[in-house]
């Protein structure tokens, strides 16, 4: 089946998020737009209008009644999905990399990048508290001294985040006090992405040294690793079969010098439990930069360096997949 092309963005994709339904995508990208699209047939419903630079990340509440994104213009908003009114502004003093609602939907976290002479923190802000969002102070301020989170997540029962670093460290934080409970170091290069799994008892992660690496998401031992040649800027796990997609390519750069054959831009199929891919989805002109399996494991979505989002639709039993000769 055709895929269906999402072009909404100027710039390349930065993050593409389901919500829990799986009605909707939200998009975001290096231009300061946020977009929700009806996932059934591609249609644009709305743009929440208010970032003034590169919109970093994204993620809807448990009942998406809330929207919130983190931009490069020093800034976490908050939205109201249905009317996209802005309903907080948090200002940091450098960029907002990661954010995500805790399952409840009533506790938020964020991460800022190590810029300026600011170093990266992770603020937490109950939003049943106004006083926190109109004082702009969080109850709870994690400092990341060593290395900047490029990735962060909520663990099982929103007791604790989970964050990848630019170093390659996976640290697990208590939600409550702060400190870190677990630290393991399996990639050698940043950790571009993590992504849980449906029953979120395990999490995946995707690396610049090109490999994508499964983990415990209580304990973060270490269970199985997916090798490609290149570096992996997204990868997320299926709901209903034991399937990863992969998403990455040649750095950015590096493009222009090389056909889409030779950059491997194509979205990369593994099997979660032995560790071997069994097909590959051409369709972007540029680096995968995030993947993201609907809800029901009937479609996957991939959002690129050519600023396209693009929605394949597929039963993984009868999927044609093409492999290189």
């Amino acid at each position: 089946m055709k895929p269906i092309l999402l072009q909404g963005h100027e710039r390349s994709i930065t993050q593409i998020k389901y919500n829990r339904e799986g009605d909707l995508l939200f998009t975001v990208a290096k231009d300061p737009i946020v977009n929700v699209w009806y996932s059934v047939n591609g249609e644009r419903l709305g743009t929440y209008m208010g970032h003034t630079g590169a919109v970093w990340c994204v993620d809807a509440d448990w009942d998406t009644k809330h929207v919130l994104t983190g931009s490069a213009d020093n800034s976490c908003r908050l939205w109201d999905c249905e009317t996209g009114k802005q309903l907080a502004l948090l200002k940091t003093n450098s960029a907002v990399r990661t954010c995500g609602f805790d399952f409840g939907g009533n506790i938020i976290m964020f991460s800022t990048d190590k810029q300026m002479g600011y170093q990266c923190f992770v603020s937490f802000f109950d939003l049943r508290d106004p006083s926190q969002i109109d004082s702009n102070e969080p109850y709870m301020k994690i400092p990341c001294n060593d290395s900047k989170i490029t990735s962060a997540v909520w663990g099982p029962l929103g007791e604790c985040i989970i964050a990848g670093h630019e170093n390659g460290e996976l640290n697990q934080y208590s939600a409550k006090s702060g400190e870190v409970l677990v630290n393991v170091k399996e990639h050698s290069r940043q950790i571009n992405d993590i992504q849980l799994s449906r029953d979120m008892t395990m999490f995946v992660t995707a690396s610049k040294d090109n490999t994508a690496k499964l983990f415990d998401s209580t304990t973060l031992e270490h269970q199985k690793t997916f090798r490609t040649e290149r570096p992996v800027n997204s990868a997320a796990l299926s709901p209903n079969y034991d399937h990863v997609v992969l998403g990455g390519g040649q750095e950015a750069m590096d493009v222009t010098t090389t056909s889409t054959r030779i950059g491997k831009f194509e979205a990369r199929f593994f099997h979660l439990a032995f560790e071997e891919e069994f097909g590959r989805v051409k369709g972007h002109f540029g680096p995968i930069n995030s993947v993201a399996f609907h809800p029901d494991g009937k479609s996957y979505s991939s959002g690129g360096e050519d600023g396209y989002v693009r929605i394949h639709y597929f039963d993984p039993q009868y999927f044609e997949f093409e492999f290189e000769a």
